[in-house]
C-alpha cells in the first residue's frame, strides 16, 4: 500500500481522494501521535487542553474539510482555534508565535482547486518528520483519544491572525518600500487579503491581480505557475517589479520592469548577496536542491558563499538548514526559506525582502538579477522504465561520466528518479541550449533501451 503522506502532507482530489471521512480519522490520529510524550506530560500539569491552529486557503472544498478536521481534533481533546483563510506560512508563524501544541493548513498549494490537501505542523511550527507522519497514518482505525465533559475540546475563531502575521512581516523589513511600483499577483488564493496589504504598509505602490478568490478560481491561469497575466501587468502599468504567489502563498516568483521571469534561483542569488553584505548569511552559506542551476553555484562561489546541495523538496532544505543553523535557502520553483523569521517557505516574506533589496540598493530588479547566468537547463522524462534500477546500470553510469567529462566545468548532469512513479527524470545543463538538449536526448535514450521500453518527454 503506498504511503499516504506524500512530500507536503496528504493531497488528492478533495471528497473522492480526500474525503470528510479521511480528514476526521487524520486529525484524530494526529491529536493522539502529536500530544503524547513529555509535552502531553506538562500540559497535564498545568491543567490544560493541547491547542491547535487550524487554517485553509480558498477552495471551496476547504469548508468541508475544516470543519472535519476541526470535529476530529475537538473530539479528542484538542482546542481549536481557527484562523480562516490565510497562508501557509502564516499558520506555521501562528503556531510558533501563540505557543500552540501544533497546527493542520487545508491546501493543496498550486494545484487546481478540485484538488485539497491537509499538512502538520509541530510545536514552533515546524514541518513533521517522515516518521512521525507514518506514526500519524498507522494510527488510523485505532482507537482514539474519547474525553467527556469538559476534556472535549473548544472551536473558536481565532480573529486576529491575519493582523499579527501583516505585523511580523512589516517587522522583518530592513527598510521601507516608498518609491516602487509593485504587481502582486494573489492567485486568486490565501495571499488575496494579506499581500496587498502588507505592501501597501510597507510604503509600496500596489497594483493587484488575482485577488478575488470565489472557491474554484484559485491558480487558474494565474499565480507563480502562469506568469503572462503578471508579465503583462507590470508591463501595462510601468511597475518596478511583479510578485507571484500560488495558492497558499509559500512560493514567490518575480518579473522585472521588463517582464523578464526571475526565478527562485535568482531570487536566492539576490537574497544571499544582501545578507551576506549586511552579515546576516550564517556561515555564509546558502541551501539549494540538486535542481537549482548551475549558473547560481557559480555565482555564489565568485562572492565566496558555500552551496549545501539537497534532495527535491522543500522540507529537505529545511533538514538541512537546521542541521547546520544557516539562515537561507530555497528551491527554484520559488519556495525560499529566510530561517531568521519563518519556519518554512514564504512567499510574501521573500517578496516583501526581494522589493526591499531595490530600494537598498537603488538598483533594478534586472540589475540585481545579473548577478547570475541562467545555463541553459533541459530537463527529460522517461515514462515507463524500471526507475529502482537506475543506479545499478553500468552502461547508464558510463553514458553520464562520458557526457560529464564533454561539457566539463560548463555543463552538469543529474538523473534521478521518481519517488511516485516509473520514471526517470534527465537533467542536463550546458552553456548552450542545443549541447543541453543532445545531451539530454542521448542519455534519455540510453536509459530507455536499458531500463524498459519508456517513453520520453
Amino acid at each position: 500500500m503506498p504511503r499516504l503522506f506524500g512530500t507536503d502532507g496528504v493531497r488528492g482530489l478533495a471528497n473522492r481522494d480526500l474525503t470528510a471521512d479521511l480528514a476526521l480519522g487524520l486529525a484524530q490520529a494526529a491529536a493522539a501521535v502529536l500530544t503524547q510524550g513529555r509535552h502531553a506530560d506538562e500540559l497535564r500539569a498545568a491543567g490544560r487542553r493541547p491547542v491547535a491552529v487550524v487554517a485553509r486557503d480558498p477552495r471551496v472544498s476547504g469548508e468541508f474539510l475544516t470543519a472535519a478536521v476541526s470535529a476530529g481534533l475537538a473530539s479528542s481533546g484538542v482546542d481549536v482555534l481557527d484562523a480562516g483563510v490565510i497562508p501557509t506560512p502564516a499558520a506555521a508563524f501562528l503556531i510558533d508565535s501563540i505557543g500552540a501544541d501544533f497546527g493542520v493548513m487545508i491546501s493543496a498549494s498550486h494545484n487546481p482547486a478540485p484538488d485539497n490537501g491537509i499538512k502538520f505542523f509541530s510545536f514552533g511550527g515546524t514541518k513533521l518528520p517522515d516518521e512521525v507522519e507514518d506514526r500519524i497514518e498507522s494510527f488510523l482505525g485505532r482507537q482514539k483519544l474519547a474525553p467527556v465533559g469538559d476534556g472535549v475540546g473548544r472551536i473558536q475563531r481565532f480573529a486576529d491572525a491575519e493582523d499579527r502575521y501583516v505585523v511580523h512581516l512589516l517587522s522583518t523589513l530592513p527598510n521601507r518600500l516608498e518609491g516602487l511600483k509593485v504587481v502582486l499577483d494573489c492567485a486568486h488564493g490565501a495571499a488575496a487579503g494579506v499581500s496587498p496589504e502588507t505592501f501597501r504598509d510597507a510604503g509600496a505602490e500596489v497594483v493587484v491581480i488575482g485577488a478575488d478568490p470565489d472557491g474554484m478560481n484559485i491558480n487558474d491561469g494565474i499565480g507563480s505557475t502562469h506568469l503572462e497575466p503578471l508579465r503583462a501587468a507590470v508591463l501595462e502599468h510601468g511597475a518596478d517589479l511583479g510578485i507571484a504567489h500560488d495558492g497558499d502563498a509559500d512560493r514567490c516568483l518575480a518579473v522585472d520592469a521588463e517582464g523578464n521571469v526571475v526565478d527562485g534561483d535568482r531570487i536566492m542569488a539576490i537574497l544571499a548577496l544582501s545578507m551576506h553584505e549586511r552579515g546576516r548569511l550564517t556561515d555564509d552559506t546558502l541551501v539549494v536542491t540538486v535542481m537549482s542551476n548551475l549558473g547560481l553555484r557559480r555565482a555564489m562561489a565568485e562572492h565566496g558563499i558555500r552551496v549545501v546541495e539537497t534532495k527535491v523538496g522543500d522540507r529537505y532544505v529545511l533538514e538541512a538548514l537546521a542541521a547546520e543553523g544557516l539562515a537561507l535557502g530555497g528551491e527554484q520553483s520559488g519556495h525560499v526559506i529566510m530561517t531568521e523569521f519563518a519556519t518554512t517557505g514564504d512567499g510574501v516574506l521573500t517578496g516583501l525582502h526581494l522589493a526591499a533589496e531595490l530600494n537598498r540598493t537603488g538598483k533594478s530588479l534586472a540589475e540585481l538579477a545579473s548577478v547570475m547566468t541562467v545555463y541553459p537547463q533541459v530537463l527529460v522524462n522517461v515514462r515507463g522504465v524500471d526507475h529502482n534500477a537506475l543506479h545499478d546500470d553500468a552502461e547508464i553510469a558510463a553514458a553520464v561520466t562520458a557526457a560529464e567529462a564533454e561539457l566539463g566545468d560548463s555543463g552538469r548532469v543529474l538523473l534521478r528518479p521518481s519517488g511516485t512513479e516509473p520514471m526517470v527524470r534527465v537533467m542536463v545543463e550546458a552553456a548552450e541550449q542545443e549541447t543541453a538538449e543532445r545531451h539530454a536526448a542521448a542519455l534519455a535514450e540510453v536509459v530507455r533501451q536499458r531500463l524498459g521500453s519508456g517513453t520520453a518527454s
